[in-house]
């Protein structure tokens, strides 16, 4: 039998899964690692971290599994999107990385948008933002010139460890959507923007499709981890392409909802479609000749455990003594109290808000609270909100034509029936659960067995290695109080953006 590994390079920590070619985990480890943040605002890691880490996990999956390097026949990359790696000459890393969650390049962002802000909309799919990676590379020639001078390559976070592995300088069109250096129709660097911002393209890594062979183990690496000398390198996908194709989301009209810290609502297109607002991101999906569309909640899974940190003391303690999850504990709590919780909403808006409404001075708020209301009504009221934002979403989708049938369910939120139910309910459409809890490793794996030969195409391969779980279908009756509330939860904010900035003013 032929196994495929897939690593995640995440924030927390690089996760390494080995799985045969039915999609079955032979063994995974994991080693984490800190994120350091100099200033506030600011966030970087350090990729030889990274490096130790992909390296550490291998040689354990390996030894755990028992698995000959003979039957490794392909390794996939996923990982968080849009940091920033900097290699000179040599190929040593100039200085830390600055990931996805730095915000430090704000006035860099308004230049962006002086110089440029409706091309970079229609070549790169997507508004200026501060967490992308052009962003952090133009404030490095701003604040430090000499790292500037002598980098050589610019690489994010997951082809880095692949130039670890093959020595390859290279990229995939997913990860490369988060630089806003890509022309995400084409596929392909803007040369446009590049000239723009002043960007030496002789700095960027070769692009390729997501599950194209991008390189091979070299032989020192192959001595470090005990793989095979040669093993091929495709080009993986950025950690929400990777995880939609460890889904199954890789065909027009599905999607999926994760329910994390934040909350995301991922969905496949076949043609690239750009909400010209901004509230939705659209990059190239890891399915060639395809897109994703992905709108972003800040507070979702942040809500429930700000909530439980809080208030639920009681559940947290008997869980303990029961030897139970404190969550389902407080699901059990939420489902006694009916659909709108007698007139309470929640606004999840604890760290601003992204989609739609891209306003950081966003703050939550409990709307309707009067003595009738219980720990009970708001625990769940907090649920409530949060599918009410990810509904929002959808709409945005919507609006742009993009029809959703087909919804799967991940993230911790994901594994709650209770909020399954809810956002079938809102959603209009059923919502699985997938028997793998893998994810983004998963999808990379998948990719690398297409790129092994051992299927023709992503979708066949997802065909053959997703299974699907639970499937939650809406109720009518729930559905129709549901959108009643969500109509006046559609309101709140716009009554309350003027009361937010001036909030944020005090």
């Amino acid at each position: 039998m032929s196994f495929v590994l897939g690593v995640d390079c995440g924030t927390s920590g690089t996760k390494t899964v080995l799985f045969d070619e039915q999609g079955n985990a032979a063994a995974s480890a994991l080693r984490e690692y800190p994120m350091y943040q100099p200033q506030n605002g600011y966030a970087e890691q350090d990729p030889l971290q990274w490096k130790n880490a992909m390296l550490d996990t291998i040689c354990e999956v390996i030894g755990k599994s028992g698995v000959s390097a003979q039957d490794i026949v392909g390794i996939g990359l996923s990982g968080q999107m849009h940091g920033l790696v900097m290699l000179d000459s040599g190929g040593n890393v100039l200085r830390n990385a600055i990931i996805w969650c730095d915000q430090r390049t704000q006035s860099q962002v308004d230049r962006m948008n002086s110089l440029a802000a409706d091309r970079i909309v229609q070549i790169s799919a997507n508004p200026a933002l501060t967490g992308w990676t052009l962003a952090k590379l133009l404030w490095i020639r701003d604040n430090e010139p000499q790292i500037f001078e002598r980098c050589r390559h610019i690489l994010l976070p997951k082809d880095y460890l692949r130039y670890v592995l093959t020595g390859e300088f290279a990229t995939e069109v997913s990860d490369a959507s988060g630089m806003q250096l890509l022309d995400v129709k084409n596929r392909c660097w803007s040369e446009e923007l590049c000239s723009i911002f002043d960007i030496d393209t002789s700095l960027l890594a070769k692009v390729y499709e997501s599950c194209e062979v991008t390189g091979k183990v070299t032989l020192h690496i192959a001595e470090i981890t005990g793989l095979k000398a040669g093993t091929i390198v495709v080009g993986g996908a950025g950690d929400n392409a990777a995880a939609a194709i460890g889904t199954g989301v890789c065909s027009q009209g599905r999607a999926f909802t994760t329910i994390g810290t934040s909350g995301v609502v991922f969905a496949h297109t076949d043609s690239p479609v750009i909400d010209t607002k901004g509230r939705v991101h659209t990059c190239c999906a890891a399915v060639p000749g395809s897109w994703h569309v992905m709108g972003v909640t800040q507070g979702a899974g942040l809500s429930l455990k700000w909530f439980r940190d809080n208030f639920c003391c009681a559940e947290k303690e008997t869980a303990r003594l029961l030897g139970v999850d404190e969550y389902y504990l407080m699901d059990k709590q939420a489902e006694t109290v009916p659909v709108g919780c007698e007139r309470l909403l929640y606004l999840p808006y604890l760290m601003g808000e992204r989609t739609p409404h891209l306003d950081a001075s966003a703050r939550g708020v409990f709307f309707g609270l009067s003595a009738v209301h219980t720990r009970k009504h708001m625990l769940r009221a907090v649920m409530e909100g949060v599918a009410y934002s990810l509904r929002d979403c959808v709409e945005v989708f919507r609006e742009m034509g993009l029809s959703i049938s087909d919804m799967a369910a991940c993230g911790g939120g994901g594994t709650s029936a209770l909020w399954r139910s809810m956002l079938a309910d809102l959603y209009g459409c059923s919502v699985k659960t997938i028997t793998s809890k893998e994810g983004p490793a998963l999808g990379a794996a998948i990719l690398a067995a297409v790129g092994a030969g051992l299927f023709d195409s992503v979708s066949q391969a997802c065909g053959a290695i997703v299974k699907q779980d639970k499937v939650q279908l809406p109720d009518a009756d729930r559905a129709k109080v549901y959108e009643q509330y969500y109509q006046l939860y559609r309101k709140l904010y716009p009554s309350l953006k003027e009361r937010f900035s001036e909030l944020s003013a005090l």
